[in-house]
């Protein structure tokens, strides 16, 4: 396979992941400021710091509001990390690699594009954007189930496969650092919120970090106990067996990157991550310490896409976007 083709079915997986995942966040979040009390804050700057766009944000709104907000991730395309934006450069990827993908795949891709593009303007309200986004999520789940069971498991899938796992994994440790160190910090009602009145709510958006993921159903399964933040970041990040989880996600990689040529460095930088992630004291970091943990946790996430990139992808693409 060319370099060129297997990089541009790469992007398409993280592109399409990263869309999934972005509309799951708009939803979750929406709910999450229903389900609070009146009067309780919560910024929705939260949401464009997990995308890791807020100096972007910064430069084009003054204000971090609701409207705003949803605007710059939803249909913003000078955005990267819009659905927008994440879907043009999905359905450019997958234009180039027709012959590669199953037909099927390209039409629905392209159809959840135009269909996206085409009611954007319905989602300044909250009913309609709602729906909107339920639909691109189920669109995207669909064209995943697609690839699985139409496209020949060869390195192309592979490299799919290896994209939306990376992507996962990056999006899993967003979540957990800012449900850890923005959302709950970020609650107040009045002037103070006292720690055991507050306690409610925290567990309240636990429960929503974990439906952001669609893991509240496997969580409480493994975990037979009430939703808390210590067995939450434990199970997002050090399942085994949860799909979304950082620790899965990582194993998933590992996994498809033996079928591959040349795989040693990649494989040896995937295998320090997991040696981090299975190392973590998860109790001892919620004390103190779990920022700086996730960061470094990110940037190793990030040195296994730079180790992929140096292997497999030329060395400069023009038109291709990853923040």
């Amino acid at each position: 396979m060319l370099s060129r083709v297997a990089e541009r079915i790469y992007w398409l997986g993280r592109y399409l992941e990263r869309t999934e995942n972005t509309a799951r966040l708009l939803t979750v979040y929406s709910n999450l400021l229903l389900d609070l009390p009146r009067g309780t804050r919560v910024g929705w700057h939260t949401l464009v710091e997990i995308t890791g766009s807020l100096q972007d944000f910064n430069e084009k709104f003054k204000e971090t509001d609701e409207r705003s907000v949803n605007r710059f991730l939803l249909s913003d395309q000078s955005n990267p990390s819009s659905i927008i934006s994440s879907l043009s450069y999905a359905r450019e990827n997958a234009r180039t690699t027709r012959e590669i993908i199953p037909t099927e795949a390209w039409e629905q891709i392209n159809n959840l594009y135009l269909f996206t593009r085409d009611n954007m303007g319905k989602a300044t309200a909250r009913g309609p954007r709602h729906q909107l986004l339920q639909d691109i999520i189920a669109h995207c789940q669909q064209i995943t189930g697609l690839l699985a069971g139409a496209m020949s498991h060869n390195s192309g899938y592979n490299f799919l496969r290896i994209a939306r796992s990376l992507e996962r994994a990056d999006m899993s440790t967003r979540i957990v650092d800012v449900g850890s160190f923005t959302l709950l910090p970020g609650l107040a009602r009045g002037v103070e919120f006292q720690e055991q009145s507050a306690k409610p709510f925290a567990n309240m958006i636990w429960m929503n970090v974990l439906h952001s993921l669609s893991a509240y159903q496997m969580y409480r399964q493994h975990v037979l106990d009430r939703v808390n933040g210590e067995d939450v970041v434990t199970f997002i990040l050090q399942d085994a067996q949860f799909p979304r989880a950082v620790m899965h996600c990582l194993l998933k990689l590992q996994s498809c990157l033996q079928h591959l040529p040349n795989n040693e460095a990649s494989l040896a930088q995937v295998s320090s991550t997991l040696s981090y992630l299975h190392d973590a004291d998860i109790p001892a970091l919620l004390q103190g310490g779990l920022l700086e943990y996730i960061d470094e946790l990110q940037v190793e996430i990030a040195a296994i896409h730079a180790r992929i990139a140096e292997t497999w992808f030329l060395p400069v693409v023009s038109g291709q976007h990853s923040a």
